[in-house]
């Protein structure tokens, strides 16, 4: 999600100012994507030069609140009913490591995969018991105060499924491997005019496999 939306769906509630925006981002998301006010305040600039936000003068402090122009309203609307498109995700750096490390000679892949496995789990942990401590407050805060709970759940499930998906892929990885080290090779073609192929097939399985790696549905 791009700040840009973020900061335009929390002014379709109300009107506020840079750092009130970046506390209820924050607040509503659990911390998980951080951001600083100088970010905030471009953002608003950007939308303000767009036609998306407008200011509405500043309080007692001196602050300057913004809310959504009707181009804003309708700007966000179609967000909430537009699927959210992968041809925009970052790369993933644990793919091309893997990716990279299966063709560079002298790197101990079955480390790198076992090592990485080993902080996934420890994050898992981790997440784990954030998720049993917000599921005890969410149970207990009143209707109207458990929604930011509520959010910060959804957050941290994502979180979890990632991780257990990112162990699975690994372990497929270890096992790809050790099927590519005991498969039989073939001499290298002498036909002149042919294509040279990676020297590891395994490369290209570890890419192909993890872009179509699917979270589980929510427990």
């Amino acid at each position: 999600m791009s700040v840009k939306q973020g900061l335009l769906a929390l002014l379709a509630t109300e009107p506020m100012y840079g750092a009130q925006l970046r506390s209820e981002f924050e607040a509503r998301t659990g911390g998980t994507w951080p951001l600083n006010v100088g970010q905030v305040y471009t953002t608003l600039a950007r939308l303000e030069r767009d036609g998306l936000v407008e200011a509405i003068g500043e309080d007692a402090e001196g602050r300057i609140s913004y809310r959504l122009t009707r181009a804003g309203q309708a700007e966000v609307a179609r967000w909430w009913v537009s699927p959210v498109t992968r041809e925009t995700t970052p790369r993933d750096e644990l793919v091309i490591k893997l990716a990279l490390a299966v063709t560079v000679e002298g790197v101990d892949v079955h480390r790198v995969v076992q090592t990485q496995r080993t902080a996934t789990l420890r994050h898992l942990q981790d997440l784990t018991r954030l998720k049993q401590r917000a599921t005890t407050h969410h149970e207990a805060a009143e209707d109207g105060d458990g929604q930011v709970d509520l959010a910060w759940l959804l957050v941290l499930e994502n979180l979890i499924y990632a991780g257990e998906a990112e162990v699975r892929w690994l372990d497929h990885v270890e096992a790809r491997l050790v099927r590519e080290a005991n498969r039989p090779r073939r001499p290298a073609s002498a036909t002149p005019g042919t294509t040279a192929t990676t020297t590891d097939p395994a490369m290209g399985a570890i890419a192909g496999d993890q872009s179509t790696t699917t979270k589980g549905a929510p427990r």
